[in-house]
């Protein structure tokens, strides 16, 4: 498969240690209340007692790809594993076509092939419309067009701002930046980050997602977070081999 699988081959550790981590702490439970020690001969014939089937992990990493955007990659594997994608393929090219729009600034091009792959998605979505409303007044005043943004603040948005008070909290912060010549002073001069871009098009990546029956995040960070709370539950009752390190999952000697 290459060097870009190796990093999954990871996560079926992990997956494993997850799992070694939940029932450790099961067994701990139920002893006495002094911390155990877990050496680390111990924890790895755990670790290698726990079978997780290929199938559940092809599906694990497929969800990754797919969620994530990675069509190319998507296909590749769906050839060498056999695993089917739970949506068509086709449609990630779309959906990253879009999530790039935004991230670029071009939101009137990112809201048209919306609408181009569901109408619906923005007509009840009114929080996501705003947003990516709200985001082309962002790229107007980036881009010093005052009159224009003005104009499409008071036509566009203010309506929207008189239904619902969140938006219009909103919309104010947004306008707060015509008020400043040097935006590093202004205290709401994030908006105009990158970060905030990446933000709209994240938003509206799960909304497609959402709109194709799809979860709107991969299942594998997930998984870490668990492992880490895992972890940390473990750490006030034993000494064990713990990761520190997701990307390697290499087990550390705890010091006791």
């Amino acid at each position: 498969m290459g060097e870009f699988w190796d990093g999954f081959e990871v996560d079926a550790a992990l997956m494993s240690l997850f799992w070694i981590v939940i029932r450790q702490l099961a067994e701990i439970e139920a002893m006495a209340t002094s911390k155990k020690v877990i050496t680390k001969e111990e924890w790895e014939k755990k670790l290698n007692d726990v079978k997780i089937r290929k199938e559940d992990m092809n599906k694990l990493v497929m969800n990754f790809l797919v969620t994530e955007g990675y069509v190319d990659a998507a296909e590749k594997f769906r050839m060498e594993s056999g695993t089917e994608p739970d949506i068509d393929l086709a449609t990630i090219t779309d959906r990253m076509a879009v999530k790039k729009a935004v991230q670029c600034g071009n939101v009137e091009d990112a809201i048209e092939k919306v609408n181009d792959l569901n109408p619906e998605i923005l007509d009840t979505n009114p929080q996501l419309f705003f947003h990516l409303q709200q985001q082309r007044l962002i790229e107007l005043i980036r881009n010093g067009k005052v009159e224009e943004a003005l104009e499409f603040a008071q036509e566009e948005l203010a309506p929207r701002g008189e239904e619902n008070q969140s938006f219009l909290e909103e919309l104010e912060k947004t306008v707060a930046l015509l008020a400043f010549e040097d935006v590093s002073n202004c205290p709401v001069g994030e908006l105009l980050d990158i970060s905030q871009r990446l933000k709209t098009a994240s938003e509206v990546n799960a909304a497609i997602l959402t709109s194709q029956s799809h979860e709107k995040d991969p299942k594998l960070p997930s998984l870490l977070k668990m492992l880490i709370w895992a972890q940390n539950q473990l750490d006030e009752k034993a000494a064990y081999p713990r990761i520190n390190d997701l990307s390697t999952a290499k087990l550390e000697d705890s010091s006791v």
